[in-house]
């Protein structure tokens, strides 16, 4: 189970969610892992704990992805306590769901800079340090919704969309440095964001889904531990992990 083995990885957002089951999914393969949180202390702590048991090597970072002093510094702390930095995992996110014609201009700019604006922060602030180790991986991680758009989600689909382009572009550039840089794009997972949609809506999403049922964290974080373990010849791709989902 050591195919990461003295990898060293940040995942954004990772005290819940599907960054939660990314997290763990890549310590558990041996990479010594960055647990970033904003809110969530006592939620990333318990994760960090949770490894930690079971003989993994994690810290946790407070760090708002939104604000590139914080991104610096989130980053600065992992290369002065694991000594560089191998993976990076883009994952944080809000929503802020509304119709456009009542969609305030913060709920705009907030969703944009935390879904979007991050991604090229940290990016733009971890590939010095990959470059210095010979290399890397860095995981986008986008959605259905900015593939196909979704009512009440302007925002949140511009973000996501925004994110699979930033990819392409930033593939192009760094893999002559040998680093790849990709994009997965999940459809409706078993997280929060799902769960806590009324009942009703649920019903209609999952008769939309060929499978018949929602993802689970722990199969996204499989995909995300395979391209940044195995995918070397992979890059600039945006990788779609739906249950059949493809309505574009």
């Amino acid at each position: 189970m050591g195919c990461l083995r003295e990898k060293v990885a940040i995942v954004t957002g990772s005290s819940r969610g599907l960054g939660r089951a990314i997290a763990r999914e890549l310590a558990l393969h041996g990479a010594r892992v960055t647990i970033n949180y904003y809110r969530s202390k006592e939620q990333a702590e318990q994760l960090l704990h949770e490894l930690q048991d079971q003989g993994c090597e994690a810290i946790v970072v407070q760090a708002g992805v939104a604000h590139p002093d914080e991104v610096q510094r989130l980053v600065q702390c992992t290369v002065e306590h694991f000594g560089g930095l191998d993976i990076l995992v883009n994952n944080a996110g809000v929503n802020r769901d509304r119709t456009l014609r009542r969609m305030s201009l913060e709920e705009w700019r907030e969703v944009i800079a935390t879904d979007l604006d991050s991604v090229f922060y940290c990016t733009y602030y971890a590939v010095p340090h990959m470059i210095e180790r010979g290399g890397g991986r860095i995981l986008n991680m986008s959605s259905i919704v900015g593939e196909m758009g979704n009512i009440g989600q302007a925002n949140y689909a511009a973000a996501k969309a925004g994110i699979v382009g930033f990819t392409k572009a930033a593939a192009l550039e760094l893999a002559r440095f040998n680093i790849t840089v990709n994009a997965v794009c999940p459809g409706f997972i078993e997280t929060d964001m799902v769960t806590s949609l009324p009942e009703e809506v649920q019903k209609n999403l999952l008769a939309r889904i060929p499978m018949g049922r929602f993802g689970r964290p722990e199969e996204v974080a499989r995909l995300c531990r395979f391209l940044v373990a195995e995918g070397d010849y992979i890059t600039g791709a945006a990788f779609d992990i739906n249950g059949g989902m493809y309505l574009r």
